[in-house]
Order: C-alpha cells, then structure tokens, then sequence
C-alpha cells in the first residue's frame, strides 16, 4: 500500500510505495535521482542503468509529473545526507515505475517563494501556485489554526450553527453583493456582509452559545488585507456583560497561538480605551512590538474598548463608528434613548488588535426593541423605514431576547500575523486578485440572455 514520504524513516530495508510529484531531477553521470514530492514531503529515489527500460522512463521523467514508484528504504552514504530534508538521511533505489500522468511546463518557477511572480499570473494557475512549499504551509497552518478554534469552543460549550448564505440586504456598513430572484422577479437576495442579525435571532432562540466558521461577502475597495469575501471565526453567547466576552475571547486565542508555539508580549492583554489609542498611537489599530519583538515573531495582542457610538460621516449625518446593533454603555442608554449628548454616547464595542491589524471585534448587543429604534432614529430612519428593514428584529426582541453579546475574527487577518505575509491572498486557497478577479475561473463574467430572461434583468451600459 501507499505510504507517504515521511512514512520512510526508520524503516530501511523495507519495501515501500510511494506516489507524488517529480519536484526535480538530477543526472550524475550514469545515475538518474528523482526528488518525490506528496503531502508530507519530499524523497530521493535512484535510478540505474542495470534495468533498461525502468532507466529509460526514469530518462523520461520531468518536473511536474505524477508517478508512482516501489523501491527498498535504504540509508543514504553519509557524504551524500541533506539535513534540510527529514528524509534525508535516506533514498529509494526504485525497481518499478509507473507514470500516472504527464506535465506541461509550469508557466512559472514552483521552488521560490513566489513573491517575484505577477499576481495576475500567479492566481490564474493558482492550483500550481498552490504547490509551492510556503503556501502548502499557510493552508495547512490555516486547517490547524481552525480546528483548534473549533475544539477549544465545544469544550466550553458552544453549539455550531450555520446560517443562510442567501439574505436581505439591510444597511450595515458596506455595500451588498445581490442575487436576483427567478421566482420573485425584480426581488434580490444578498449575501451576507456577516451573520450578525441570524446569531442575535439565535440567542432569542435559546441556544446560548453559538458560533460557526462564516463565509461573508462584502463589496467593499479592495487593499492587502482586505477582499470580498472573507472567512470570520463569529462567537455569540447570552447572558453576558462586555468583560464576560472579553475574558473568553483572551482565553481562546491565548490558549490557540500558545499551542501552535507562538509567543505573546503580554498577558492579560492590555485594555486601551479608543481616547487613549488615538492620542498615543494616532490610530485604534497599532503595534506595541519593539524591533527585539518583530524579530522574534512576538504577537502583541491589546483591547481597544470605550469606543463612540455614532460619527458624522461625509455629509454631515449621523453614522454608527462600528455596527447599529451595539448596546450603549450603560450609563448612557437613556441619552439614546431621549436622542441626547449623540457625540459623548459611548458603546459597549471591544476591538482586538495585534501587531497592528485589527483582528476582531464585538460588542454587547441591544436585546430591547426601543434601543435598537432609538439608534435608527439617530441615523435619521423614520419609523416605516426601520420597520421595513428591521422589523423581524424588533419583533423577535419582543419575545423575551436574553442580554447577549459577542465577537467576530477574521480568519485570514489573524493567519497573515501568524505566518508574518504581507497580503490577504497568501492565505487562501482561491483569492481575488487586487482588481477584483477570480482569475482561475475568469470571474465575473457575463450571463447568457436565456440566464438574464429567467430572472428578469436587463443590462443597461454605464455612461
């Protein structure tokens, strides 16, 4: 049976199959070696002219093509070991092979790091890109780091629940990506910027402690650490006051980054309310690491918490800094709610940053239908449009909403600190590029007329 590279050590003398990629090839004089590659690494095999035609489609033999091969596990001369590799102390001197399926060459070189490569070249064969050593690790260092979020959460309880991928659009904060309707012709669904609404309506439900891995998909400009859809790590539990969520959330990332064998500048993170960060720092998002820290891969978590409610945004209207659905700070719910002191109100919202990125944040919810209606009023929403767009929510805030909160992580911003990459796309499987392309699938791309009739949408050109 199959056994992977890694499988060989301490086991020489011992027949053994092997499948995988030819990651090179080497000619010394009369000797062919082949480096092996699969999932768990690479390994020398031999070839000899003795067997001719097992020599002649080892001559065959190019990078990129997939074979499988049998051979005895043997100790490598020691002059010829390679302490770089774990399987190299060893070889396979090969005594079948078989050629599973031929390559082109590769548009690109797959044994650098692949930073020197165009983007647009680069993700239009991301499947090769993806073979590359640095990018096996950040997918594999993502499944681990997700796993690990997963485990820690069920054993404190949490139930996972996933929610719907087709929404109503409803404003909160960025603009949607739409889905027409075919059944409900000039009706569209959105995709969901986050499942903010669905875990608050599941903490009426009862379930307590939620949480789910969520896709969510937002039409916002693009930059390095920033794309339209993104993976959040969403956590929402009932009966909790801010420093409850806080407390768990510290717990959890401290006991995930420790584990993985990264180092944290200090524990307990520090709180800095939002005054404090900007006077300090000029910003709610910074890195308190010295040079000694950045060069040792210290992550430096911290707490921005105290943060304003509502700002004016361009044209001089009223605007929430973080999301409507936060309650206030306590001592200040009734200025909500007489709609007094709108710039002094604080929310209960709590950010989680490191090494400069915000990585997360949450906050206390609203659980009462009059605060969720005095925030819109604040925003300037008369009562038929609230209704129109949150009416589901004030209803169900109506049958008995515990007091809840939570928080939300994104997956890729948290990975880019671990594995120290400079852009989002280096840690995910299929990104966009920074134009906005899916480009292994060429995506977007225009609908058929037959596909525009069915759902009711005509193009009209931009002017």
């Amino acid at each position: 049976m199959r056994i992977l590279t890694k499988e060989i050590i301490g086991k020489e003398n011992q027949s053994a199959e092997l499948s995988g990629w030819v990651d090179a090839r080497r000619d010394h004089g009369k000797i062919i070696f082949i480096d092996l590659r699969d999932r768990a690494g690479v390994v020398q095999l031999v070839f000899v002219p003795s067997d001719k035609e097992l020599y002649a489609t080892a001559n065959r033999l190019r990078p990129e093509w997939v074979i499988r091969i049998k051979g005895e596990i043997k100790a490598r001369p020691e002059k010829m070991q390679n302490p770089a590799l774990e399987t190299g102390k060893l070889e396979i001197p090969v005594t079948a092979v078989e050629v599973l399926n031929k390559a082109e060459t590769p548009p690109f070189p797959l044994d650098t790091d692949g930073h020197e490569i165009d983007e647009e070249i680069r993700l239009k064969y991301r499947y090769l890109d993806l073979r590359r050593d640095r990018l096996q690790r950040n997918i594999h260092l993502r499944s681990e780091f997700v796993d690990r979020i997963r485990q820690f959460l069920f054993k404190q309880e949490f139930t996972e629940i996933e929610t719907p991928i087709l929404t109503k659009s409803t404003p909160e904060g960025s603009r949607d990506f739409v889905v027409p309707s075919r059944l409900y012709p000039g009706k569209f669904f959105a995709l969901p910027q986050s499942p903010q609404q669905y875990k608050q309506l599941l903490m009426v439900a009862g379930f307590e402690r939620y949480f789910q891995i969520a896709r969510c998909v937002r039409d916002e400009d693009l930059r390095s650490d920033r794309g339209f859809e993104h993976s959040q790590i969403d956590i929402e539990m009932s009966f909790v006051n801010r420093e409850d969520v806080m407390a768990l959330d510290e717990e959890m990332i401290t006991t995930v980054v420790e584990a993985m064998g990264y180092k944290l500048k200090e524990k307990p993170f520090p709180k800095i309310t939002y005054a404090e960060a900007m006077k300090t720092y000029g910003a709610d998002k910074f890195d308190m690491r010295t040079e000694e820290d950045k060069k040792n891969g210290i992550l430096a978590f911290a707490w921005v918490i105290d943060f304003p409610f509502f700002e004016k945004d361009k044209e001089g209207k009223w605007t929430f800094t973080h999301n409507p659905f936060s309650h206030p700070k306590p001592e200040h719910l009734d200025w909500l709610l007489k709609g007094e002191r709108i710039p002094e109100i604080l929310t209960t919202q709590y950010d989680l940053v490191c090494n400069g990125y915000e990585t997360g944040g949450g906050s206390i919810r609203s659980h009462r239908p009059e605060i969720l209606k005095a925030v819109f009023r604040v925003l300037g929403y008369d009562d038929k449009t609230i209704e129109e767009q949150f009416g589901h929510m004030l209803a169900a805030f109506t049958y008995g909403a515990p007091p809840h909160g939570g928080i939300a992580h994104g997956v890729e911003r948290l990975l880019m600190i671990l594995t120290g990459e400079s852009y989002l796309r280096e840690v995910q499987a299929f990104p966009q590029t920074s134009s906005g392309h899916t480009s292994v699938m060429d995506a977007p791309s225009e609908l058929s007329k037959k596909q525009l009739d069915e759902v009711g949408l005509e193009i009209k050109k931009k002017k």
